[in-house]
């Protein structure tokens, strides 16, 4: 496959296997950026808009893989990955893995890689597909693997989203992942339930929603002093509201609820973590001791 060039720039080889919303945002954001591309799509129908732009589609993943040396995979799942790749020749390849997996397949992925003579790099993309060429957006992807790996391709990693190297660990991409993706679905729960307790009342959504975003804006700041804290060991120290003092309050919450008619089932678990603490002689600290009851 030959190199494009883009305002005297010349454009590295990728190979992109998976051409569904995201794959195909990526496909489109590298040849924008004048990167010669070769799609295969499991369903080839999909790879039709990438080849209109001007990518190669091939019918194969094998023949995909032989036209680069670049191969970044953005299939459905670990299996995926798995099914497209049963007896491709990976020697001398590098393979960048953006399928959302668990730290566990991540790290799997790479031994499997390493045994097959390729080099290995997992990924974390922080994006929803309109995001991917979209500097503005804001979207990065988090890699681990391969340090080698990531500084000979960082330029073209970076395309479509930023790029943040997260360690030689291939399971950290993951890890971070699905750490943001977790907070992300807490904060949707509590927004949820936010919701709940206006409903039917003169108070609208659209009322609520400035406010509930300049209010979750303002608490996110408490991650810093979380984190602070779980690494210092002091739970104590620079206290506002202690647990005691939160548990104790956290009976307004349940039969506002209640008056309302609203399922508690999404504040429960995380009251009941609270008690659990609170039991154990510690309402003196901030919230953070939940976290150690987490662990098992």
């Amino acid at each position: 496959m030959g190199e494009n060039r883009v305002d005297g720039v010349m454009g590295t080889p990728v190979v992109l296997l998976g051409a569904g919303a995201m794959g195909a945002a990526l496909g489109r954001a590298w040849l924008a950026a004048g990167h010669p591309l070769t799609v295969w799509n499991r369903t080839a129908a999909r790879a039709a808009a990438l080849a209109g732009a001007g990518a190669e589609v091939a019918s194969t993943a094998a023949g995909a893989v032989a036209a680069g040396r670049l191969v970044v995979v953005c299939l459905l799942d670990d299996e995926s990955v798995e099914q497209a790749l049963a007896g491709v020749e990976l020697t001398g390849k590098d393979v960048v893995n953006l399928v959302t997996g668990t730290p566990g397949q991540a790290r799997a992925r790479a031994a499997w890689a390493a045994r097959r003579g390729a080099r290995y790099l997992d990924g974390g993309i922080m994006a929803v597909p309109p995001m991917i060429g979209v500097p503005a957006a804001g979207g990065y992807v988090f890699y681990s693997g391969s340090a080698e790996l990531f500084e000979e391709h960082r330029e073209v990693l970076s395309v479509p989203a930023g790029a943040r190297y997260v360690g030689a660990d291939a399971g950290y991409a993951a890890l971070h992942d699905v750490a943001l993706l977790s907070a992300m679905y807490g904060m949707f729960g509590g927004i949820a339930h936010a919701f709940a307790l206006v409903r039917g009342e003169a108070v609208t959504p659209g009322e609520l929603a400035p406010l509930l975003v300049d209010w979750l804006t303002a608490m996110a700041g408490s991650a810093g002093r979380t984190a602070g804290q779980l690494e210092s060991g002091d739970y104590t120290t620079g206290v506002v509201s202690n647990l005691a003092m939160q548990v104790a309050g956290k009976e307004t919450l349940l039969r506002t609820a209640e008056e309302q008619r609203v399922s508690v089932e999404l504040l429960s678990p995380y009251f009941r973590l609270m008690e659990h603490r609170l039991a154990l002689g510690s309402g003196a600290e901030d919230l953070t001791g939940v976290v150690d009851l987490l662990r098992r």
